[in-house]
Formats: C-alpha cells, sequence, structure tokens
C-alpha cells in the first residue's frame, strides 16, 4: 500500500472514531438527563449546567480529533 494512501485511511479513521464517540456520548447525556428531568421535573435547573458541561467535555474530544487530524 502506497504511503499517501495508508495517510488517507489513518486520517479517516481518525476523525470516524474520533467524531462517532463523542456524538454517541452527548446522545446519552442529553437521554439521562431528560430521564431524569421526566421522573423529577423540578431538578431541571440542577441538571442543566452539569449536563451542558458534560456535553461540552464530550465536544471537546471531538475538536481534538479533527486537530489531529489536520497535524497527520
Amino acid at each position: 500500500m502506497e504511503p499517501q494512501t495508508m495517510e488517507t485511511l489513518v486520517k479517516g479513521a481518525t476523525i470516524a472514531i474520533g467524531g462517532m464517540l463523542p456524538a454517541v456520548a452527548i446522545g446519552r447525556i442529553a437521554s439521562k438527563a431528560m430521564e431524569s428531568i421526566g421522573r423529577n421535573p423540578e431538578s431541571a435547573d440542577k441538571l442543566f449546567v452539569p449536563m451542558l458541561l458534560g456535553m461540552a467535555f464530550a465536544e471537546a474530544i471531538a475538536i481534538y480529533a479533527l486537530v489531529i487530524t489536520f497535524i497527520l
């Protein structure tokens, strides 16, 4: 296999895995937060900020994968 082809495959795998897994994490965070708010509606104010922080940290991992892809 040529080096350029291998480089393209590695870049594709990096961004695919680096984008897919944080997307799953963000979906699970939102799902569990909505489930918790559905069970206890008064907890919405207490859950909102930690939910957003968790989503931001998961999204940061996807951004790291994007930066690594550009560096490769």
